[in-house]
């Protein structure tokens, strides 16, 4: 059955704590790279990802590419059962060798749309091992949040420690008083993909202020 889980609706009309206003879990957009990456680890973990998103009936958004952990994830989805919705902008589909065996594929113009209809057809966010443009919409899903543009549960997958260094900077740009502590813990960290989709499952959403205080943000 698809995980229920609870986002605070305080801001919604009509919003009965004690009744518990559950959304269905129905979708979860994966990050992730267009390599395999060196370990077979990173590999494994997209399989084992894409496997449990199945078997939960949770309907996998990605970046619509065939290889790499992209075409990894997806793979593993269909195969068993679920479904793999990719998201491609032309200049990309011959580039990412786009996957033509997906449940449902969007191309569209831009990055910047892909990103928009990714985030649209999401209920959460994981992010696993990647490049450059992983980190860009790992940060840029994370600034919308900030932003207060959404308010949706995003984590990141650290496979062997892939995003340990990362995740140390991110602290350092906490200490040094350019990332609020509260933005900071918005991003969940799990080394397991059931253990993360459980978390985001049952995660209170991350509310933002936005940066309506600058003096401070």
């Amino acid at each position: 059955m698809p995980l229920r889980y609870e986002w605070q609706m305080r801001q919604q009309p009509g919003y009965i704590p004690a009744l518990g206003n559950f959304y269905i879990m129905t979708s979860l957009c994966v990050f992730c790279g267009s390599s395999p990456g060196k370990d077979d680890d990173y590999l494994n973990a997209a399989r084992h990802l894409g496997q449990l998103l199945a078997e939960r009936e949770i309907t996998l958004i990605y970046g619509g590419g065939s290889v790499g952990l992209m075409g990894a994830v997806a793979n593993a989805t269909l195969r068993a059962g679920g479904r793999a919705v990719g998201v491609i902008p032309r200049h990309l589909w011959n580039k990412e060798v786009g996957h033509r065996g997906l449940s449902d594929l969007f191309i569209v113009d831009s990055m910047h749309e892909r990103k928009a209809k990714m985030a649209e057809m999401s209920d959460g966010f994981i992010i696993l091992p990647g490049g450059i443009g992983t980190l860009e919409e790992f940060f840029e899903i994370w600034t919308w949040c900030q932003l207060g543009i959404h308010s949706k549960p995003f984590g990141v997958l650290d496979v062997n420690g892939y995003w340990k260094h990362l995740l140390t900077f991110l602290d350092v740009m906490t200490g040094e008083g350019f990332l609020k502590p509260d933005h900071r813990s918005m991003v969940q960290i799990a080394r397991d993909p059931a253990a993360l989709i459980e978390s985001l499952a049952s995660s209170t959403p991350p509310l933002s202020d936005g940066l309506l205080d600058l003096a401070r943000s």
